[in-house]
């Protein structure tokens, strides 16, 4: 008996280990086959260091507006409703981060200051120059008041969408008594797991799914977004791990001056979760848009009732006016 059990362990462990060498070998043809499908749009500029990044960049006229995405698997793909109309008024340009979708990863941590390098580092070598209106949705709101801190005589205006606050995980936690990371271990494990293919498995499968984030997006980017999720998880996961350093980086830079600001809020009650809890999570969230509104002399906030935390899905045409406005008003300064 202790033999049958002994050669039936060895079985079983033969096969996870035959289905992971598999897995390994579909997941690297899969992702040529990706590449290949579903190129990058614009251009990949080269950063040094042996990097890329992905850029895109459409219109003409300034002041050109600079998108900067959440911590998500989207990249410039966030931005895929309010790209093309605004820059229909102006110069307008949306990329990716270091390792999410086609941008080349990078060693160490994913904190804001290293993003905030790496956006100035893509604009230079893509030869856009300002000045810039920077649209931060959700962490690109840190990352926007850094880019503004570190290279402020190039930044006119900036506009947050939906966006975090320095002070989201302190101001959370004292009001909730905890912090929400109820998809922190699913996202360990995918973004170590990346090479088995089984987080690929998971995209494919969530073709079929309509999950808040991503039902609102068009056919098109929703489907590149889950053919790279694989790759971009583990960049993403990074993220997350340095949002404590990047909230307390970002939080060095408070002051806007007189730059025009718009702070576009959601208005829908935060979803998947107890109703008295997201009445309480709301509250603070809307005292910290609040907030950043008071940052400049020229600060506005706006609650978008019909939206949820992804305005740009949601109700893209709020985003795009926030937008216009900015712009206007950088150019009736000039």
């Amino acid at each position: 008996m202790k033999r049958l059990f002994k050669w039936g362990a060895i079985g079983i462990v033969g096969c996870l280990a035959l289905l992971l060498m598999v897995g390994a070998v579909w997941e690297q043809v899969e992702r040529r086959q990706v590449a290949a499908a579903y190129p990058a749009p614009g251009r990949l500029v080269d950063i040094g260091g042996g990097r890329r990044m992905q850029i895109e960049c459409r219109g003409a006229g300034s002041p050109t507006v600079v998108f900067e995405t959440g911590l998500d698997y989207f990249g410039e793909l966030a931005w895929a409703k309010v790209l093309g109309p605004v820059a229909e008024f102006t110069r307008a340009c949306a990329y990716s981060r270091a390792g999410i979708v086609w941008s080349d990863d990078k060693p160490g941590p994913h904190d804001g200051l290293g993003a905030a390098h790496d956006l100035h580092a893509t604009l230079a070598a893509a030869g856009e120059k300002g000045p810039f209106v920077m649209v931060g949705l959700s962490l690109g709101g840190p990352l926007v008041s850094l880019y503004t801190g570190l290279y402020g005589d190039q930044v006119a205006g900036l506009v947050y969408v939906d966006a975090s606050h320095p002070d989201q995980l302190k101001r959370t936690q004292a009001a909730l008594g905890k912090l929400p990371n109820d998809k922190a271990f699913v996202q360990d494990l995918g973004g170590k797991a990346s090479w088995t293919g089984i987080p690929r498995l998971v995209a494919l499968a969530a073709r079929n799914s309509h999950g808040e984030t991503t039902a609102a997006m068009p056919p098109r980017a929703r489907e590149i977004a889950l053919a790279y999720f694989a790759t971009s998880l583990g960049p993403m996961v990074s993220e997350r791990d340095a949002l404590p350093m990047t909230f307390d980086e970002a939080g060095a830079y408070r002051q806007l001056g007189a730059r025009p600001v718009v702070v576009l809020t959601h208005g829908k009650p935060t979803p998947d979760v107890p109703k008295a809890q997201a009445e309480k999570f709301d509250r603070v969230w809307l005292g910290m848009q609040k907030d950043m509104a008071t940052w400049s002399s020229r600060g506005t906030q706006r609650t978008i009732g019909d939206s949820g935390h992804y305005i740009p899905n949601d109700d893209p045409q709020a985003v795009i006016a926030a937008v216009r406005s900015v712009v206007e008003d950088v150019r009736s300064a000039n």
